[in-house]
């Protein structure tokens, strides 16, 4: 295998957003499989492992139209690992009000649809998909997601694949007002700090600005909140690496999703990097809400 071989594994809800995402993997210059059966999986792995020159860039979807999605989810990273291909799994889900909606809007038929509707399909799916979600690399939220903050996503999380090994660790600044982000494994709530809204000139500053930065840090809360996130996730992250987990999501949220979560979570990235605790990145949710 050559060295800068790569080979992602794309899954998720029906109607999530698995199609925008494998021409993505295109655009990349991925070579992308979708819908293989589940027995010409062993065969594929054995064929990307043994052309790495003409298969330096692979991408395999596979969901519930596999039938027994888990097991053969399953026997391809068994295959694929055996062969001493490592793939990446991006795991791609919405919510269930978006999810109905967009089968509403183009009309497609449900890989699971049946007698009882569309909402218990997706229910269905969700049960179906639960051992592929909690294997994946990269769980991505698409409920609120433009195409390009979609492809920011995809090249964010691609690009932890060439720093050094270790854990992979996300902060997402979200706002209240929007919804909980619903891959987070962590939430925190920093409503409770002063808010930089109620002062005109920093209302238009985000809090990857330094005046708004300044406002949210200064505060006694925020100083003592982060010593006590300090101290939880010197303990935290090492249990977690120890029991086998390989990424962590932790979202940080306040009322808009502008000021102190981004200021916040930029705090926590600096730390964290400090600390080697492995890839960290960040993703500002509301960020172009403004």
């Amino acid at each position: 295998m050559v060295e800068t071989q790569r080979v992602a594994v794309i899954t998720g809800l029906s109607g999530a957003g698995k199609t925008t995402t494998s021409k993505l993997f295109e655009d990349l210059g991925y070579t992308v499989v979708d819908n293989l059966p589940a027995e010409f999986l062993p065969g594929l792995a054995e064929l990307v492992a043994r052309e790495p020159g003409r298969f330096d860039r692979v991408a395999i979807v596979i969901d519930v139209r596999a039938g027994d999605a888990a097991a053969a989810f399953g026997g391809m990273m068994d295959a694929l690992q055996g062969r001493g291909l490592q793939p990446q799994v991006f795991f791609l889900e919405a919510r269930d009000d978006v999810l109905v909606r967009r089968f509403s809007e183009t009309r497609h038929r449900h890989p699971l649809g049946g007698t009882h509707g569309i909402a218990a399909s997706i229910a269905q799916e969700r049960l179906v998909l639960e051992p592929l979600r909690e294997s994946a690399d990269a769980i991505i939220d698409t409920s609120d997601l433009s195409g390009r903050e979609l492809r920011e996503r995809i090249f964010g999380a691609l690009a932890l694949e060439t720093e050094a090994d270790g854990m992979t660790l996300q902060l997402v600044s979200f706002g209240y007002k929007y919804g909980l982000p619903i891959e987070a494994d962590i939430v925190f709530d920093v409503r409770f700090m002063e808010n930089p809204y109620y002062d005109p000139e920093l209302r238009p500053l985000s809090g990857l600005t330094e005046p708004v930065r300044e406002r949210v840090l200064a505060q006694p809360a925020a100083q003592r909140f982060l010593r006590l996130a300090d101290e939880f996730f010197d303990f935290a992250i090492p249990a977690y690496e120890a029991e086998g987990k390989t990424r962590l999501t932790v979202a940080i949220g306040c009322t808009g999703g502008y000021h102190r979560s981004i200021a916040i979570a930029e705090e926590l990235r600096r730390r964290w990097t400090e600390r080697g605790y492995g890839n960290v990145s960040v993703w500002h949710r509301e960020l172009d809400r403004a």
